[in-house]
This record gives structure tokens, sequence and C-alpha cells, in this order.
């Protein structure tokens, strides 16, 4: 049976608050990759539910983060498809995905003018 292990660094300041994220996978060679923000989700059977990690370095950016939503909900409807084909479904998740997205462009767009950096 094959193996392949993922390894996660998470580097703290003295608040416990993430100052950077390192991971890689052992089939994916030896060099670490940098990550801002990272979603890990595991399906707990027994108790079903789902347990979770969620991280963000303090350089994470809020258009950074409404990008990293808006890929992670298109990459779950992707999933969802393969693992139920219910298109109908999938196509919901990803129609939220994008009302997600431009409601936040749009909020972005108020904020800024009433700012007025545009």
């Amino acid at each position: 049976m094959a193996k392949s292990n993922i390894q996660i660094e998470v580097n703290l300041d003295d608040d416990k608050i993430p100052e950077s994220i390192f991971w890689n996978a052992s089939d994916g060679g030896d060099e670490s990759q940098k990550a801002r923000a990272m979603m890990l989700a595991f399906w707990d059977g027994a108790d079903k539910s789902a347990l979770r990690v969620d991280l963000w370095t303090k350089e994470m950016m809020v258009d950074e983060m409404a990008d990293f939503f808006y890929q992670t909900f298109m990459t779950m409807g992707d999933t969802f498809k393969r693992a139920t084909n219910q298109p109908e479904l999938v196509d919901d998740i990803k129609n939220f995905a994008k009302a997600f997205y431009q409601k936040f462009r749009e909020t972005q767009l108020k904020e800024n003018k009433i700012e007025g950096k545009v």
C-alpha cells in the first residue's frame, strides 16, 4: 500500500498569532511551500461532525481572504460533483461562490469611496 505524508509548520509570534505557514507533501519533493492561510477539514464518521483547523498569517489581506474563500467554495463544488454527481447542488454552490465574491467586491468599492480611495 502506498503512503504519503503532509507536513504543516506554523510559526507563531509571542501572542500565538501565525507569522508563517509552510507545508510539504512527501510525494511532492523536498521543498516546502509557503502559504498565508490554510483550511484543513476532517470528517469524523463516528461523531458525524467536521473537525477543522483554519489559520491565516498577519500578512493575509482582506481581498486575499475573499479570493481564498471564493476559490475554496468553487473547489468544494468540484469535489461535491465528483463525490455525488448532483449537478444542481454543484450549481448552487458555485452560484453562491459567485454571489459571495460579487458582494465582497461591491462592499470594497463602497468602503473605498467612503474613505476617499477611489
